[in-house]
């Protein structure tokens, strides 16, 4: 498991960005965590709540593109990936049958926080006979940092009671990490890790700093 940041360079292809450079990050990538003849697989995400698992070799379980539209992915082994600039990415590791692993990560922004994607792709990890399921939230904007309209802040806290905060400056806000540790709990996943703020961290993208900003990434696989 790792995150990367701006130094690795923008892992978006979306982002005005020139693809083959993208690629060529991306390929650095995988050549870094060792994952040979694999690659990381990276999503369409669209803010909502569809979980996709992975079969081998590259392939979707279901039928569609190489590039699958969904906000979480999940594999029995397949290295993945999850780009972020403020939203909350998730990586999740279990172990199934035979201590065989089972992966997960998750685009766990404001709306896939109140629709529930990350309970989700716990589901969906149990699903594929994960136990001792473990998570590391990675960096992403802060409660203090993250200033909303006081509807939006009642809207989404009804939903998730943990996500409800004060920012700096005295105004509402929305604690998205603080949302995603408490759904993670309460589905008995031992949260291992929590980021920084990718808003107060210069060295991380953070779309509300710069909305023409590339992504960073959660890496989550296993070595050969």
């Amino acid at each position: 498991m790792a995150f990367t940041d701006a130094a690795a360079g923008n892992l978006a292809l979306h982002v005005g960005d020139d693809p083959g450079e993208v690629r060529r990050r991306r390929r650095r990538l995988d050549q870094a965590a060792g994952l040979g003849h694999r690659s990381f697989r990276y999503m369409n995400q669209v803010h909502g709540r569809h979980v996709v698992t992975i079969a081998g070799n590259g392939v979707p379980a279901a039928a569609g593109s190489d590039t699958p539209t969904a906000d979480a992915m999940v594999s029995l082994g397949e290295p993945l990936a999850v780009m972020v600039a403020d939203c909350v990415p998730v990586a999740l590791a279990g172990e199934g049958a035979g201590g065989a692993p089972v992966l997960g990560v998750v685009h766990a922004g404001r709306p896939g926080v109140a629709s529930g994607v990350v309970p989700a792709a716990v589901a969906r990890l149990r699903d594929l006979g994960a136990a001792r399921i473990s998570a590391w939230i990675g960096p992403s904007i802060c409660g203090q940092c993250y200033e909303v309209p006081g509807g939006m802040r009642a809207d989404v806290s009804a939903a998730v009671p943990a996500t409800w905060c004060t920012t700096s400056r005295g105004t509402p806000g929305l604690d998205l990490p603080a949302g995603v540790r408490s759904q993670l709990e309460a589905e008995g996943v031992t949260v291992e890790y929590a980021g920084g703020c990718t808003l107060e961290d210069e060295a991380l993208f953070s779309y509300r700093r710069d909305a023409h900003t590339g992504r960073f990434a959660g890496l989550v696989w296993t070595h050969d």
